[in-house]
């Protein structure tokens, strides 16, 4: 007997008891970081698009060095389009997988000039369709840039995710759309930053530091790490 074909497409609705964990871990996080926000400097969409991309297997504290200079010298999309990719790499160097970062800085630029009139898009599927703009940069650039609800799922948002007992995945784009169902779409921008204000103070890898966590009464978590004596 052929398989339904609907069957596949059907997502499964979040349990009730999932449902209420991404409640209370929502409420905690709110409780214990009420002010986490973006931690990239950025004054435009296309500076916090630019300062996503050079934030990858980086610091935020790193990217905020580098990006005053990079913007003084190349103030908007057509200036960086037109770049010389070699002064370029070499701005952007301190960031980590520079050759890459500013291939993927420039063709995204010329893109934005050619195809959005200097503009940063404010959707999705254009902003995902720019180079080394995945789905987690775009959800940065239209949360923060544009007041448009994404939700983050980067290495933090990830790992805390499991062991918050939110998800079983470790695939990105599922994570993302197991976290949706859960929290109230007004709060994904800032639970995304939350998550990570968390993921930086406690909930570390490979090691968490459970011990004065915030979250400890929430947490399910099987291997807390408790300081002892």
């Amino acid at each position: 007997m052929p398989s339904n074909p609907n069957r596949a497409a059907r997502k499964r609705a979040p349990s009730p008891q999932r449902i209420e964990q991404g409640r209370r871990v929502n409420q905690a996080l709110a409780r214990a970081y009420p002010d986490a926000h973006c931690w990239l400097t950025h004054a435009s969409p296309l500076q916090l698009l630019v300062a996503t991309i050079l934030s990858a297997q980086c610091t935020d504290a790193r990217v905020n060095m580098v990006t005053p200079a990079l913007f003084a010298k190349y103030p908007d999309a057509a200036a960086l389009a037109q770049a010389s990719l070699r002064e370029l790499e070499k701005m952007i160097q301190s960031t980590g997988f520079y050759r890459n970062k500013a291939l993927s800085i420039q063709s995204a630029c010329r893109d934005i000039v050619a195809k959005h009139g200097g503009q940063v898009p404010d959707n999705l599927e254009a902003l995902t369709a720019l180079r080394g703009v995945g789905r987690k940069t775009a959800n940065v650039v239209l949360g923060n840039a544009f007041g448009i609800p994404g939700m983050v799922v980067d290495t933090h948002v990830g790992r805390l995710s499991v062991r918050l007992g939110l998800t079983r995945h470790k695939d990105p784009v599922k994570v993302e759309h197991d976290l949706m169902p859960l929290i109230p779409q007004e709060d994904w921008v800032a639970f995304g930053h939350r998550m990570i204000a968390h993921g930086r103070a406690y909930c570390k890898a490979p090691k968490p530091r459970c011990t004065g966590c915030p979250l400890a009464s929430v947490c399910p978590f099987e291997k807390k790490v408790l300081e002892t004596g």
